[in-house]
C-alpha cells in the first residue's frame, strides 16, 4: 500500500510556485495557437490534444529511464479527474483566444476558491477562519485584476469561469488520489487516459499544424508535465484547502508573460491585485507554519 508523503506545507507552497510559472506558460502557448500568429488558428480540441500527447510522451520516457514502481490505479477516480481536466483545459484554452491572457487566467484561477469549498463535503476538511480569510484576500486580488466592468462580460469570460468550477472539483479528486497512489503513478495514468480522450475528440477538428505549431504543442505538453509533477507532489504534502490559494501565483506569471510577449505593461490596478494575492498566500503560509500537524498521514485511502 502506498504510504502518504510527509506533511510539509513549506515544500508544498514552493512546488506550487514552480507549477504556476509553467501553467501560465501553457496558456501563453495556447493563446498563440488559438490565434493566427503561427498559422491558421487551432481548435481548442487540437490544442488540448497536443498538451496531453506530448505530456504523455514525457512521462513515458521517464518510465523507460527511471522505471518507477507504479501502483494499481483507481480507474474510476482517474477517469473522473481526467475528464474534468480535459474539459477545464478546453474551456480555458478557448477563452484565451478571445480575451486578454491575464483576464482569462484571473477568471479561471478562481478554481482554488471552488476547490476549497468542494473540499469540505468531498474530503471532510475543516476550513478554519484563517484559511477563509487568506482565500478571501486572494479572491479580492483576482477580482481587482479582472477589472469587473461591462467590458469584462465577454462571452469567452464565461468559458474561463466554467473552467474554474471544473478545475476546482478536479483539485479534490487529485487529493483523493494522492492518499493512495504515488505522484508519478497519478501523472502517468492521468496522461495515458487523457491522450485517449483528447485523441477521440480531435479527430473531428484536426488540421495539419505548421512546424511552429508543432513546436508550441510540444512546449505546452512539456510545460504541463513539469507543472503537474510539482502540483501533485504539493497536493501530497498539504491539505487541498492550504495548497489552493497559492495557485493564484499563476496570475502573476500571466501578467509577466503579457509584458514580455504582448507588450502589455501592468498598470496600478494590476500591481495592486498582484500584491493582494501574494499577501493572501503569505498569510496562509505564516498561519500554517504555526500549526502543529502530524508528520505522516496514517490513514491513506
Amino acid at each position: 500500500m502506498y504510504l502518504a508523503k510527509e506533511h510539509n506545507p513549506a515544500l508544498a507552497a514552493s512546488l506550487i510556485g514552480v507549477a504556476t510559472a509553467f501553467i501560465a506558460a501553457t496558456t501563453l502557448f495556447a493563446k498563440a495557437l488559438g490565434t493566427d500568429q503561427f498559422g491558421p488558428a487551432m481548435h481548442p480540441f487540437q490544442i488540448v490534444f497536443g498538451r496531453f500527447f506530448f505530456a504523455f510522451l514525457s512521462f513515458s520516457l521517464a518510465v523507460a529511464i527511471l522505471r518507477p514502481e507504479l501502483q494499481r490505479p483507481h480507474l474510476g477516480l482517474h477517469l473522473a479527474r481526467t475528464i474534468g481536466g480535459w474539459a477545464g483545459l478546453v474551456l480555458m484554452f478557448a477563452s484565451v483566444a478571445y480575451i486578454p491572457l491575464a483576464d482569462a487566467t484571473a477568471i479561471s484561477f478562481l478554481n482554488p476558491v471552488f476547490g476549497m469549498i468542494f473540499a469540505i463535503p468531498l474530503l471532510g476538511e475543516k476550513v478554519g477562519k484563517w484559511r477563509w480569510l487568506a482565500a478571501g484576500i486572494a479572491l479580492v486580488g483576482a477580482i481587482i485584476l479582472l477589472r469587473p466592468t461591462p467590458d469584462s462580460f465577454h462571452p469567452a469570460a464565461l468559458l474561463a469561469l466554467g473552467a474554474a468550477v471544473i478545475l476546482g472539483f478536479e483539485l479534490n479528486i487529485i487529493k483523493f488520489l494522492t492518499r493512495r497512489e504515488s505522484p508519478f503513478s497519478i501523472l502517468f495514468v492521468n496522461n495515458a487516459i487523457g491522450v485517449c480522450i483528447a485523441g477521440a475528440a480531435v479527430i473531428w477538428v484536426w488540421q495539419a499544424p505548421t512546424l511552429a505549431q508543432w513546436g508550441l504543442m510540444a512546449a505546452i505538453g512539456c510545460a504541463m508535465a513539469v507543472a503537474q509533477t510539482c502540483f501533485v507532489n504539493a497536493m501530497a504534502r498539504a491539505d487541498a484547502s492550504f495548497v489552493a490559494p497559492f495557485s493564484y501565483g499563476t496570475l502573476i506569471f500571466a501578467a509577466l508573460y503579457d509584458i514580455l510577449f504582448y507588450d502589455v505593461i501592468p498598470d496600478a490596478v494590476t500591481i495592486l491585485g498582484a500584491t493582494i494575492i501574494i499577501a493572501g498566500a503569505l498569510l496562509l503560509a505564516w498561519r500554517e507554519g504555526r500549526r502543529q500537524r502530524p508528520l505522516i498521514d496514517e490513514h491513506p485511502l
